[in-house]
């Protein structure tokens, strides 16, 4: 009996230094970004605009609105990036009503920390060009991508449409904590946030020193006026109420919508508004972009019995001639982009094949030993070569499934 609990001690004593040499290893040939992603993320607390009432700029329920602003240093303590949150829009009352009970409408509802990764990343390893910027993410909850101005009021309901207001607000807010003497500026924003890089960006500029560097990029914010699986202008009917009801034509670039005098609201859409946008600018897009393949392409009202259910959730479940229909699609994108593509001198393309929306905040997507990938060069990396201008960065891919390196983020 002895005995065979001494050789049980050993057994279990054997296994311990095993799972410890390996763990040891594991760490040894571990990159430094491996093992930062095991330590604590950088969580930025929210700082509310107090001074926002006196522009009349308020969230929809009538709540301040807010940013979250983490400290540059170094080389970059006179940098700036500026981070548009995404989330949707809405585009009538009872839509709107809805969101304003919820985070997306409302700072009271918002959570107060707020985790920076990606290119909010404080750690060179992770974010190697922006990791010492200061950098701010702009809260959402207007619903019409920081660009609306208008009020509705029934007696019983209030809503405030005022994004275009946020936007000034948070600004003005900035300009005296240092933005006001930026030396280099990056205006981005994910998905709806990355639509209001596209609307806000020849104003930002305005608000800087005449001698800064200022750009900007949009990620996965190039939505296409493009019709659906049944021919219909789902989104471009979408957006035109929504144009009309939060007041957004006021504050869409004037030499867009003198050149759409029939249809203002199209200057929404980047592929109209783009040509008419002066400061430099980065395009980082998929050509399958997830949310506009479920709700542009194949919104449920287009597929009311489901037969893209299946494709939808696994794009190795289309059938051929739903596939032909992405490669449509994707084909549309780029030629939507291809004046962009073929004469800006200063713009830059990232346009991969993935099924995925949104790649600069995750960590994964942006920067990282595994991340997607365009002739070798991660997101990242053609970011930081486009801003410092180290290299013409101009990457589309090749279409789907040829890119191993992708990360299909399908939810």
């Amino acid at each position: 009996m002895l005995k065979l609990k001494r050789e049980r001690m050993a057994t279990t004593t054997t296994n311990a230094n095993a799972l410890l040499v390996a763990i040891t290893l594991a760490l040894l040939t571990c990159s430094p970004r491996c093992i930062y992603s095991a330590e604590r993320r950088l969580l930025v607390g929210m700082t509310l605009v107090r001074n926002a009432p006196a522009l009349g700029a308020f969230c929809l329920d009538g709540s301040l609105p807010a940013y979250h602003l983490h400290r540059g240093f170094g080389a970059g303590a006179r940098n700036w990036l500026l981070q548009f949150e995404g989330g949707g829009w809405c585009n009538d009352i009872e839509s709107c009503l809805e969101r304003a009970k919820s985070r997306r409408g409302s700072t009271r509802y918002m959570t107060k920390w707020e985790v920076f990764s990606g290119i909010l990343s404080n750690n060179a390893s992770l974010n190697p060009d922006f990791y010492n910027w200061n950098r701010v993410k702009l809260r959402y909850c207007d619903g019409a991508s920081f660009a609306g101005d208008a009020v509705f009021k029934n007696g019983t309901s209030l809503l405030y449409f005022r994004g275009q207001k946020i936007w000034e607000a948070i600004i003005l807010d900035l300009l005296p904590k240092g933005l006001g003497q930026a030396r280099k500026a990056l205006l981005s924003g994910c998905s709806a946030g990355g639509l209001a890089s596209f609307l806000h960006c020849n104003n930002f500029t305005k608000y800087l020193p005449s001698n800064a560097s200022v750009k900007c990029l949009s990620d996965a914010g190039f939505f296409l006026d493009e019709r659906d699986i049944t021919s219909n202008h789902t989104m471009r009917y979408f957006v035109k109420d929504l144009v009309s009801l939060q007041g957004v034509e006021k504050n869409l670039d004037e030499n867009c919508t003198a050149s759409s005098l029939d249809f203002p609201e199209l200057c929404f859409f980047p592929q109209y508004a783009l040509k008419f946008i002066t400061t430099p600018f980065f395009i980082l897009n998929s050509a399958y972009d997830v949310y506009q393949f479920h709700h542009i392409l194949v919104p449920s009202s287009a597929d009311p019995h489901g037969h893209w259910n299946r494709c939808k959730l696994n794009p190795a479940a289309c059938n051929p001639e739903q596939l032909n229909t992405l490669q449509e699609f994707r084909r549309d994108m780029i030629v939507a982009m291809g004046l962009f593509y073929k004469y800006s001198r200063r713009g830059g393309l990232f346009i991969n094949s993935c099924f995925a929306h949104c790649q600069s905040e995750s960590q994964d997507t942006w920067f990282s030993a595994d991340s997607p990938r365009v002739h070798n060069k991660t997101i990242a990396e053609a970011v930081g070569d486009w801003y410092f201008s180290r290299r013409i960065t101009k990457e589309i891919d090749c279409p789907y499934p040829c890119d191993t390196t992708c990360h299909n983020l399908i939810p």
